[in-house]
């Protein structure tokens, strides 16, 4: 989770701006109601771990915004004021398939303090909420990237467009140009995200009129537009894929400077398909609650007042509660309501993007209220699991094995090349599953056979007496589709093929093939069959006319290869098959 370190100079100044005392004992002792956990706090900072989720928390001033409702009760503030500018970007339709979510704002006569150490103190914090909203809703600047610029520098109107690897221009921190694929290739940031735009041959980028670049998103700004002391009116760019995190991004920003004095003023924008669109879009987002949905997982009903104070404590604000008069007349999903029954009409600031889903407001109410407050009554709703029609069938395999003296074991379902195919002679059956970027030899693929893992696990015990009888019930990968399969294996003296067939008939009776009268039989596996059995003492296991499988003893020269040098006989399954041709005999 992301932590963030205030001065109570800082937070003091920014919660007198919205008429309220600064506490640090308030906040210590209730931050963590809202998502936070204060890990320390003194007479001059005060330390706070942010939940993943609550990127509104993330700088003093965003944080200083929700706690004004929250401690002190003054009221939600659940829109972003602004007002009109004549600022325009233009996006070329270029951007649609390169980076199309596009969005900028103008906020002038920021205050960022009065002395020199106030002005440092002012930047690093823009720094680093910019880069703490890169890693939590930005996703490491893959769902939305941040640009900010220090207006002063700039020439509106702005454009977007696409440029080749040639283009060059002077980025962040340089002195000289370079083109797209330099910074890329050497530049720190162009090293950190290249791989956002791996793949590409056009690249985005923002000019302003004087074909000044403005942004390289999303790697790095141009050198002269960088924000400095005596920066009061800023430009905002935020770029990225996903729309409702470039929303929130670009409204964070803005609120933390509308919260140091700065006036809002959004631009008209031209997207990539063309539309007009003034941006950013400041005002709430009205959102409903099923009344149903809020009972039943909270256990008790509540009055409108209640509900008032909760979600304006939260920073939203109650509309009224109503009674649905279009939609289904009958829902199956707990967040709909149905013709007839009543819902809570709510507006939450936009920049919420946490809110996904009515389940979420539940949790707001909840939070509102306080969780020692809701009552001891128990939930009023109920969702008894349903077992997966599989997993019956998995207990009956796992209590034949057990009752067999075989141990389950869990291993990964990571694999290499030369476990699953070379050591034990098998080829690859379907399309190979690989990892991108393995970071380890051992784990280049996803296992496609059990019986590797296995052999790997006894290798790792060789130094334990035996018996060593162990058995896993876990997932495969073939064609790229998860499948499973049942793997045992046994190092014990004396054993063979008679104790493996012995294994795979125990198995199948207890599944009850005999006792339906389903063909079962055995055939001997060929040179063209592959598979780690000694010639002659492995053998295709048949089910009704269908392989499922095979058993059999071990070649010592496969059991060498993994490290082992005891007898060791195995067997492995397609446990879908089984369900699929030995009905269940109590069913």
């Amino acid at each position: 989770m992301p932590t963030v370190t205030f001065d109570h100079a800082t937070l003091r100044a920014i919660q007198s701006r919205f008429d309220v005392e600064h506490d640090p004992w308030l906040w210590e002792q209730q931050l963590s109601n809202i998502g936070c956990v204060v890990e320390e706090c003194d007479s001059n900072e005060i330390e706070i771990e942010i939940f993943p989720d609550r990127a509104d928390l993330l700088s003093p001033e965003t944080m200083a915004h929700a706690a004004r409702a929250f401690l002190h009760g003054k009221g939600a503030e659940t829109d972003l004021k602004t007002i009109d500018g004549d600022v325009t970007m233009v996006v070329d339709s270029s951007l649609e398939n390169v980076r199309p979510v596009i969005l900028g704002a103008v906020v002038r006569g920021v205050d960022n303090g009065s002395t020199p150490e106030e002005n440092d103190a002012f930047i690093q914090a823009l720094m680093d909420h910019q880069e703490k909203l890169h890693f939590s809703i930005g996703r490491r600047r893959r769902r939305a990237s941040i640009g900010v610029h220090d207006l002063s520098t700039l020439a509106p109107p702005f454009k977007v467009i696409t440029v080749p690897e040639s283009y060059s221009f002077i980025p962040l921190a340089m002195t000289e140009r370079m083109s797209i694929r330099e910074i890329l290739e050497s530049h720190p940031k162009g090293v950190d995200y290249a791989n956002l735009l791996e793949g590409f041959t056009e690249f985005p980028v923002i000019i302003d009129a004087a074909d000044r670049v403005l942004s390289f998103p999303p790697i790095i700004n141009g050198d002269h537009t960088t924000v400095t002391e005596s920066t009061t009116d800023f430009f905002i760019d935020v770029t990225g894929w996903d729309a409702r995190a470039c929303e929130a991004s670009l409204l964070l920003v803005c609120l933390a400077f509308a919260a140091r004095g700065g006036i809002v003023e959004t631009i008209e924008l031209t997207d990539c398909h063309g539309q007009k669109q003034r941006t950013p879009n400041g005002k709430a987002r009205r959102v409903s609650l099923p009344k149903r949905l809020l009972e039943e997982i909270l256990g008790r009903e509540f009055t409108k007042l209640e509900i008032k104070i909760a979600i304006d404590r939260m920073g939203g604000r109650f509309i009224e509660m109503k009674t649905v008069t279009d939609g289904p007349r009958h829902v199956e999903r707990m967040s709909d309501a149905a013709i007839g029954e009543q819902e809570y009409i709510i507006e939450m600031p936009r920049w919420r993007a946490d809110l996904l889903h009515p389940v979420d407001l539940v949790e707001e109410v909840a939070t509102g209220i306080g969780y020692e407050d809701l009552g001891k009554a128990l939930s009023g709703q109920s969702k008894a699991g349903i077992p997966l029609p599989t997993s019956h069938l998995n207990r009956r395999i796992r209590e034949s094995l057990q009752a067999n003296g075989l141990q389950q074991v869990t291993s990964l379902t990571l694999s290499n090349e030369d476990d699953q195919f070379a050591k034990i002679r098998y080829q690859a059956a379907t399309e190979v599953t690989g990892l991108h970027n393995p970071i380890t030899v051992d784990h280049t693929i996803l296992r496609q056979s059990i019986t590797p893992s296995l052999l790997n696990l006894l290798a790792a015990n060789r130094h334990h007496e035996l018996p060593q009888r162990v058995y896993e019930l876990g997932t495969v990968v073939r064609d790229h589709h998860n499948a499973d399969r049942v793997g045992w294996a046994c190092a014990e003296v004396g054993t063979g093929f008679t104790a493996a067939k012995g294994m795979a008939e125990a198995l199948l009776r207890d599944l009850g093939a005999f006792s339906r009268e389903i063909e079962v039989g055995y055939e001997p596996l060929t040179e063209s069959d592959g598979g780690p059995y000694l010639n002659g003492r492995g053998a295709k296991v048949m089910v009704a006319g269908e392989w499922i499988g095979c058993c059999g003893e071990i070649d010592p020269a496969v059991s060498e290869l993994f490290g082992l040098k005891v007898p060791i006989h195995c067997g492995e399954f397609d446990v879908d098959a089984l369900g699929r041709l030995i009905p269940d005999p109590i069913l």
